[in-house]
């Protein structure tokens, strides 16, 4: 009887491997230009899914509560023990773009429901030799611990998106620090490293005091220049063509682009996925290289 269920065991996982396989072949053949890794194919597949419902990564077509864009942080926010502090040139703010003069952008990908973009996007990136940055939330990390891995081993870099993706405006300080540690542990636990210091508001929901209460915790707040809007999907009104059109309006030296890993939940496009060879392709024509946000942290 073990035998057999070794043997059953095996059939399945090559089963599993074929079908992520496919899916990847299929890919490159719509996309000439993309090549796809075999190690991506099989990185989606969800640990059990039933038991934690994806959350809505989105955020609102309106920007989220106004904030501060200084403060008086002369010496840094000071975090908990053992944590380093939050750069006073940073604390306080929620980053809208690398102060740099030099032509640089950072595309950044949040991922808080699916992660039916993130073969493609990781092809993509892989392929063109660009970095990312990838803002996780601890219930994708826990759902999906062989995608956090692969974009920890491709060299990309991970922030902190929330445990759950609530709205950090309603919550009490105590419930923001949870949700703060929760993913950091989630992230963690699947392999990806730690997420600090960096850290993205679910929603974009923020104010003065949500800023304070997570640079406290030792994160830097990241916003972004230009959100693609790719997240509200074909029946919203929006094609890759507008999600390459947006990138290009926004481009300055320090650009940060909001993109999603996620597909729409109705209409199940993954725009950002689709668009993003073109979004590389265009703005290298314009003569911008690509950094992680690590280049926030070092300016």
């Amino acid at each position: 009887m073990l035998r057999w269920l070794v043997v059953a065991a095996a059939v399945t996982a090559v089963l599993l491997v074929t079908a992520g396989t496919l899916v990847a072949i299929i890919y490159t053949r719509q996309h000439p230009g993309v090549t796809t890794e075999p190690s991506l194919a099989p990185i989606m597949t969800a640990s059990n899914p039933a038991t934690q419902p994806g959350t809505s990564a989105a955020p609102p077509t309106t920007p989220g509560p106004s904030a501060s864009s200084g403060g008086s942080h002369p010496t840094g926010t000071q975090p908990g023990p053992g944590r380093p502090p939050v750069p006073a040139r940073l604390a306080g703010k929620d980053v809208q773009t690398i102060p740099t003069s030099r032509p640089e952008v950072a595309l950044t990908f949040d991922a808080g429901a699916n992660g039916d973009g993130l073969v493609p996007i990781m092809a993509t990136l892989s392929a063109q030799h660009v970095p990312g940055t990838f803002f996780l939330t601890g219930d994708f990390a826990g759902r999906y611990p062989a995608a956090v891995r692969a974009i920890a081993a491709a060299g990309h870099r991970v922030g902190n998106h929330s445990l759950a993706h609530p709205y950090f405006t309603a919550l009490p300080d105590a419930a923001i620090g949870r949700e703060l540690a929760g993913a950091e542990a989630a992230v963690t636990a699947a392999g990806g490293g730690s997420t600090r210091p960096l850290f993205r508001f679910p929603y974009g929901d923020r104010d003065n005091r949500t800023i304070a209460a997570v640079n406290a915790a030792g994160y830097v707040c990241v916003r972004w220049t230009v959100d693609t809007l790719g997240w509200q999907g074909t029946s919203g009104g929006i094609t890759t063509q507008v999600v390459v059109d947006r990138v290009l309006a926004a481009a300055r030296p320090g650009e940060i682009v909001l993109m999603h890993i996620g597909s729409h939940p109705t209409d199940h496009s993954t725009l950002d996925a689709d668009a993003l060879p073109a979004v590389i392709s265009r703005l290298r024509d314009r003569g911008y290289g690509f950094v992680t946000l690590d280049a926030l942290l070092n300016s």
